[in-house]
């Protein structure tokens, strides 16, 4: 690990002003950043501590949603009753990942900002254009199993690793952001970049902002899941996950909110699709038609060709069973 500078804020203009300097980076749980100090596939010439911050409550909002404070640790976010009565697809996406000890002190920005498990990301002997800009995929003739098959480019096939990300996409989350600039909101779909010939920016994050909290808007009708396929069953990344609200009124879908995880550089969503389905029978023609739409343009990079039948066989499970559950 490489010297470097510790300051401590205890405001959210503090901690913005402390980051205001070449290679700063804030940190909170630190539970994916210290690894990746460690093998200096991150190195910060400065770590601003912002665990003094008021950022850690979770709050109703006057339109019926819930904020979630920048701070609030996954287990926390997790077990309040308001996320498990109103969007357990939220918690049980939540409770899909990692550990339990890791889930106590990740906080719900540092989920959605966790970097790529990709191999050659962590791998500094091997070119990586998300690590060292213009140095090369390894992965895209390398060994590809967990990589994109939607949104990918030639620069970087890496996937994002967050579940909470993926169900917070399919509830239309929006990211509260702060720095010297002001305060902003963005929409989740808009937060996330896809690699195209920067692979090395993943947000919309400058180096000064700051998440503050994740809001989610009042909760909606119809059955919510989140489906995980892995490798085994506990402390392991999606191969293929969907997060789904499906509602079903006088047998026709009238709400169909779809995100994917482990198939793309961030949590995926194609607006073709839920509205391809809206208005349609809940049944399995439907859902097979709705699977063709999301992969028409799926690309595999060998050894991870059998993530086109898994999203597909998986989406069109999970829909089949939301469906069930809605009658």
């Amino acid at each position: 690990m490489r010297p470097f500078d510790y300051a401590r804020a205890e405001t959210v203009p503090d901690a913005i002003r402390k980051a205001d300097t070449d290679g700063a980076a804030f940190i909170a749980g630190g539970t994916n950043l210290l690894d990746l100090m460690k093998l200096q596939v991150m190195t910060p010439r400065r770590l601003v501590d912002i665990n003094r911050l008021d950022l850690a409550k979770v709050r109703p909002t006057d339109d019926g949603g819930l904020r979630l404070g920048a701070l609030a640790t996954n287990s926390a976010v997790a077990a309040d009753l308001r996320v498990r009565k109103h969007w357990p697809l939220l918690a049980r996406a939540i409770l899909a990942g990692a550990s339990g000890q890791i889930r106590n002190k990740a906080t719900t920005a540092g989920n959605l900002l966790q970097r790529t498990r990709c191999y050659y990301f962590y791998d500094t002997a091997m070119p990586c254009n998300k690590r060292d800009p213009g140095s090369g995929c390894a992965a895209i003739q390398g060994a590809a199993r967990l990589h994109a098959i939607l949104g990918a480019s030639d620069r970087c096939i890496a996937t994002h690793p967050s579940d909470m990300a993926v169900a917070l996409q399919a509830l239309d989350a929006v990211v509260e952001i702060e720095g010297s600039g002001g305060a902003r909101e963005v929409p989740l779909g808009d937060f996330y970049l896809l690699p195209r010939n920067h692979p090395e920016t993943e947000t919309v994050l400058a180096e000064d902002e700051l998440i503050t909290a994740v809001r989610l808007p009042a909760p909606v009708e119809g059955y919510q899941v989140y489906r995980k396929v892995r490798d085994r069953s506990s402390f392991a990344f999606a191969l293929v996950s969907v997060a789904a609200v499906l509602d079903v009124k006088g047998g026709k879908i009238s709400r169909a909110d779809l995100a994917f995880g482990g198939i793309a550089p961030r949590p995926w969503r194609d607006r073709r699709v839920e509205k391809a389905l809206v208005g349609q029978a809940p049944d399995r023609q439907a859902f097979m038609t709705a699977a063709d739409m999301l992969l028409e343009e799926a690309v595999a990079a060998g050894g991870n060709e059998f993530k086109i039948p898994l999203t597909r066989r998986t989406l069109i499970d999970t829909l089949q069973k939301a469906a069930e559950a809605c009658s």
